[in-house]
């Protein structure tokens, strides 16, 4: 299989799944996931990355951060609709497709590492669930966001009306997924949908910064963690998250004399 590599820290490492249309590589023990299908980077398959890659990222200690972002202008535009139609002319292969799709970016939201999403230009639909499945989002000025699928008679198919609340409160997401409107990047920073703006053409080079900045010279361990609490805040009672979060700090705090 074509993911059957091995990660070290400071590697530099690229592979590419030709059915996904995406590459993988590795730059200081930052993972870069790059949606590969120019010129708008649109999406063929639900799955748009091996999860196997996923979870060897999150099994190996030489990956200490992801950033996806999208080749050349676009994070991405959306489902490619040809695409979609042949896979809907099978409901049920279709159903089971998006199950996958959906079981993928619950896997990145729950990844124990931080994951960033790179954003230029587009960000429609598909794209922009996986931008929300991801814990950090930083977006060019020229970035624009949308879920355009009311404008097909469709909605957002995988997880985009369970997660947007959760950034923008249930008022703006109604409206913008109804309205399918374009918010430009001013306004997902004052709306929370976007968490930095850079300049153009900037949003991955920040984003390398940024993450460098969250785990160089952290140990692993302490890395995993921390990202583990806050996920456990979202996912557990809050009593539940609190038991685990004393459980871990008690665990780090056991090593510090070791």
């Amino acid at each position: 299989m074509i993911y059957l590599i091995s990660f070290s820290p400071g590697a530099e490492i690229s592979v590419m799944d030709q059915r996904a249309l995406t590459t993988f590589d590795v730059r200081d023990s930052i993972g870069v996931i790059t949606i590969d299908n120019p010129p708008q980077n649109r999406l063929t398959d639900p799955v748009f990355i091996d999860p196997d890659l996923i979870q060897r990222c999150s099994d190996d200690d030489g990956v200490r951060g992801i950033i996806f972002a999208g080749r050349g202008r676009h994070f991405s535009a959306g489902a490619d609709m040809d695409s979609m139609r042949l896979i809907a002319s099978d409901e049920r292969r279709f159903m089971a497709r998006l199950n996958a799709g959906k079981a993928l970016l619950d896997s990145i939201e729950a990844l124990p590492i931080p994951t960033v999403a790179a954003i230029e230009g587009a960000c429609f639909g598909g794209g922009l669930e996986i931008a929300l499945a991801c814990h950090i989002r930083v977006c060019a000025r020229n970035a624009l966001f949308a879920f355009p699928e009311v404008n097909h008679g469709l909605m957002p198919g995988m997880g985009g009306t369970v997660r947007l609340p959760g950034f923008i409160g249930f008022g703006k997401s109604l409206e913008a997924v109804l309205s399918g409107d374009i918010i430009d990047a001013e306004r997902a920073l004052e709306i929370g949908l976007a968490d930095h703006v850079t300049p153009a053409k900037e949003a991955l080079p920040f984003s390398l910064s940024l993450m460098k900045k969250m785990v160089a010279d952290r140990p692993v361990e302490v890395i995993r963690s921390i990202v583990r609490s806050l996920n456990n805040g979202r996912t557990m009672t809050a009593s539940e998250a609190m038991e685990e979060e004393t459980r871990m700090f008690c665990r780090l705090a056991g090593k510090l004399n070791g």
